[in-house]
């Protein structure tokens, strides 16, 4: 295991199609290693969740995981969940303004329109299937990384320009307004 180099807007791979991975290349030695490198590499950046093209494998792989974060404090706890070849689909149509930062945008944030309920399926790490259904802020933390396959980054999605902000600004002058209403989304659809 290793950590890898996180890799930053204006990239070309960043903005390329991720290719489904075949069953039975899920086993081999040398995507377990990719898996493994993913999920050290996003522990040791303090992410809550990292997608392959984001250290250079264009491959529909991501991992998420939320525990006590120090980045994201108000998001809800994520158990250590991989998903391959993820396939997101909306429930309902209630949608949450989050505010959204990203490994590869760093010291950048803004507000994003999120699907506040939603279904994954997936296969696991061992190529088994999945389903997770998911609400809220934690929905929203799937929809960004399985963005990433698509070769969306959240400042696509940013509803308004005026709501970019880098990491100090943020802490100064929108944290507080932030985690009141993250705590109003997480109560109002739990996780």
């Amino acid at each position: 295991m290793s950590v890898r180099k996180i890799l930053h807007l204006g990239h070309p791979t960043l903005r390329t199609l991720a290719k489904e991975v075949p069953l039975e290349e899920i086993a081999s030695p040398e995507f377990q290693t990719l898996v493994d490198d993913l999920i050290e590499t996003m522990r040791a950046a303090n992410g809550a969740g990292l997608a392959a093209p984001q250290i250079g494998e264009l491959v529909r792989l991501c991992a998420l995981e939320v525990n006590k974060n120090p980045r994201y404090p108000y998001k809800p706890d994520i158990p250590l969940t991989i998903l391959i070849n993820p396939v997101i689909e909306v429930i309902g149509q209630e949608a949450f303004q989050n505010y959204e930062g990203c490994l590869s945008v760093p010291n950048l944030r803004g507000v994003v329109s999120r699907a506040a309920h939603i279904r994954v399926s997936a296969l696991n790490r061992h190529g088994e299937p999945l389903v997770i259904e998911a609400k809220g802020i934690t929905a929203g933390t799937y929809q960004h990384e399985v963005d990433h396959l698509d070769a969306t980054l959240f400042v696509d999605r940013v509803v308004d320009r005026q709501t970019l902000t880098t990491w100090e600004q943020f802490d100064e002058f929108h944290k507080e307004e932030w985690l009141v209403a993250a705590a109003q989304i997480v109560e109002r659809f739990g996780s």
